[in-house]
């Protein structure tokens, strides 16, 4: 069974740094786009920062410069830095990837269960 993992959340104080995780365990064949979203009580999710499977990095415009995404396909994980910390970052962040090909031709669209991050003022 195929899963996205998340872990690395925690409570951090403004202007400190957190790097977040999400590995894909299981049997799988290769990975497309991986995408960090996140999510705070009463907001929709919204999207932080996409990976394309060669590296190519997108990011909102309110971590432009202080996050940074990157991936390791050897190891099917996707990284989340954070730098400079704000208290509205403070949200549950989630890993997807609506691509995950088990086989060269079949593929399912996965979500972790979430990482808590605390941004303290």
């Amino acid at each position: 069974q195929v899963q996205l993992v998340e872990s690395g959340g925690g409570l951090v104080q403004a202007g400190g740094s957190l790097r977040l995780s999400c590995a894909a365990n299981g049997s799988i064949f290769s990975i497309e786009t991986m995408v960090w979203y996140r999510q705070t009580p009463g907001r929709q999710r919204e999207l932080v920062a996409a990976i394309s499977r060669r590296g190519s990095a997108n990011y909102a415009d309110f971590v432009r410069g202080r996050f940074t995404i990157s991936r390791d396909n050897t190891k099917n994980t996707v990284y989340l830095q954070m730098n400079s910390l704000k208290p509205e970052d403070t949200a549950v962040y989630y890993c997807n990837a609506d691509q995950i090909y088990i086989t060269r031709q079949r593929y399912l669209e996965l979500w972790g269960r979430g990482t808590l991050v605390t941004v303290s003022s």
